[in-house]
């Protein structure tokens, strides 16, 4: 197996909102913000390839939504899906599946190209797309507090395909990937554990989304049962240090992957650095 990051560019979201009840005093020494209080956020994608198989795990903001919308998230940065995937050698006809970590915008809108004066279509026309079942019925009859992340044409199109797969329960359900199940920031939200060189790689998504999240109270606004997204941390922190998990971080723009270590003061950061220096 090959591991590629994907890189699709990267937005701005206030940083207040990304941590929570942690004062800025303390989160601005680890991930600064601008005079308007906006962090840099990386919408940083994987590429699995194992023998046929070439599993991409979520894939960016995508470009279907109008200027202004896209004018809200400041996106920048000049990396895009397809030059990603086109620099690990791959276009995304050749992608056999896609696994949704969980269907916010800024995670599934590459899924989907198109409009509605056109129509929509899959962009992997040839790939299977995985999400979990709550994930997906969360999605589809969504609450208030998160009824904009979750956007109508990043999802309907995929069931409509009959591309869509909708896991219940956690499994092995490509080789080598696992999916495991949390809750918290959103329902049933999947993230992957691979399996690679005897070692395991874990695609963070959002339960941990960026190295700077790492302190067990610093939890996104945007998590809809906070409290819940702490007890899954814990139970993720357990297993992440007695099997020396790497983590792979999808919206840290400073650091790409690193593990963590048990101090007095609880679980932290250890080793940062490329998800290559780490496999």
């Amino acid at each position: 197996m090959k591991l590629y990051p994907i890189e699709t560019g990267n937005l701005k979201l206030d940083g207040g909102a990304m941590f929570g009840v942690v004062p800025k005093v303390l989160w601005s020494k680890v991930y600064p913000a601008d005079e308007n209080n906006l962090a840099n956020w990386s919408m940083r994608c994987l590429l699995a390839v194992d023998g046929d198989r070439k599993v991409l795990i979520d894939n960016g903001i995508g470009n279907k939504q109008d200027e202004k919308w896209l004018a809200h998230y400041y996106l920048n940065g000049d990396d895009t899906l397809e030059s990603s995937l086109e620099k690990a050698g791959y276009t995304k006809e050749d992608i056999t599946d896609v696994i949704l970590t969980h269907m916010h915008f800024d995670h599934c809108g590459g899924s989907v190209e198109g409009n509605a004066e056109e129509g929509y279509r899959l962009s992997f026309p040839n790939a299977t797309y995985w999400t979990s079942k709550q994930q997906y019925n969360w999605a589809v009859n969504p609450n208030r507090r998160e009824k904009a992340s979750f956007l109508k044409e990043n999802i309907l199109p995929i069931e409509e395909s009959g591309h869509l797969k909708l896991i219940e329960e956690e499994g092995e359900y490509i080789p080598n990937i696992t999916f495991k199940l949390y809750n918290g920031h959103t329902d049933g939200q999947v993230i992957p554990h691979i399996n690679i060189n005897g070692k395991t790689v874990v695609f963070m998504a959002d339960l941990m989304p960026s190295s700077a999240h790492i302190p067990m109270p610093w939890v996104m606004s945007y998590d809809t049962r906070p409290l819940l997204t702490l007890k899954d941390r814990e139970r993720f922190y357990k297993e992440a240090l007695e099997n020396d998990y790497i983590l792979f971080f999808e919206h840290d723009i400073y650091h790409e992957a690193g593990t963590l270590k048990e101090t007095p003061k609880g679980t932290r950061i250890d080793k940062t650095g490329k998800l290559s220096t780490f496999i």
